[in-house]
């Protein structure tokens, strides 16, 4: 058993193999309460593999998952979301038919399942709670829009806006300005700076000038394992690094 620890996310020695392929192996990342935590490297070097191990999607051959001293490794998916652990995957998946704040309504923790939809109600609190979400995603002049008439921008950002409504203490990100304008990469760095205070953020990143806006830390994966991790000014300066990813 793992001794408690002050990390937010304490993973340790994780692998998982496919058909004999390591595409996680012995991975360990610690992150602390409240960091801004970047994970890059070149394609097939394990990075979404990763989310899916943290999140429980996939199941690891080895290691250990703690979120808050708690060990998520054999934990059904629901139940790690439960705990406050929030994953947003590469393609939105908003409901298309829904508008801005229908979309945020159905997101509120109480109104999930049957039972929570039957006696849910959106009172007050929760409408504020909509309003405000909306204000720190940009967007408040949408609440009536359909999802599918917004720009991908705005429904990567209606997402993230998803998956606040839960307020989760951990959010992985993947790929989150993957098809945004420049002006939306700007504007996503300071959400998530913002979304950052007060929990932790583990975002899986291609874009060197966004992971230079909002990293605390950066770790590198190389194939499945973690090739180097500091500063961003440390792994771009690391010969190994520039060898495997930034040369390229």
């Amino acid at each position: 058993m793992s001794l408690p620890t002050d990390f937010a996310l304490a993973v340790e020695n994780l692998t998982v193999s496919f058909d004999g392929f390591k595409a996680v192996d012995s991975v360990s990342l610690y992150v602390d309460p409240g960091e801004l935590r970047v994970v890059i490297g070149p394609n097939g070097a394990g990075k979404t593999t990763l989310l899916d191990l943290i999140c429980g999607k996939t199941r690891p051959s080895g290691g250990s998952i703690q979120f808050k001293n708690q060990e998520l490794v054999g934990m059904a998916e629901q139940k790690i979301v439960r705990s406050g652990v929030g994953r947003k995957f590469q393609t939105p998946s908003v409901y298309p038919k829904l508008s801005v704040f229908e979309n945020l309504e159905v997101s509120v923790p109480k109104g999930r399942g049957v039972w929570g939809a039957l006696f849910f109600s959106c009172n007050q609190e929760v409408r504020q709670r909509i309003l405000e979400i909306a204000r720190d995603i940009f967007l408040e002049d949408e609440l009536e829009t359909e999802a599918e008439l917004l720009s991908h921008g705005q429904k990567q950002w209606l997402e993230i806006g998803m998956l606040l409504i839960a307020d989760p203490e951990l959010i992985l990100l993947d790929e989150p300005v993957a098809g945004m304008s420049v002006n939306e990469r700007g504007q996503t760095a300071e959400l998530l700076k913002r979304i950052a205070k007060g929990r932790s953020v583990v975002v899986i990143e291609h874009d060197m000038n966004f992971v230079r806006q909002i990293a605390d830390r950066v770790t590198v994966m190389h194939q499945g394992k973690v090739l180097a991790e500091g500063s961003m000014d440390k792994v771009e300066s690391d010969p190994k690094v520039i060898e495997v990813y930034l040369g390229h």
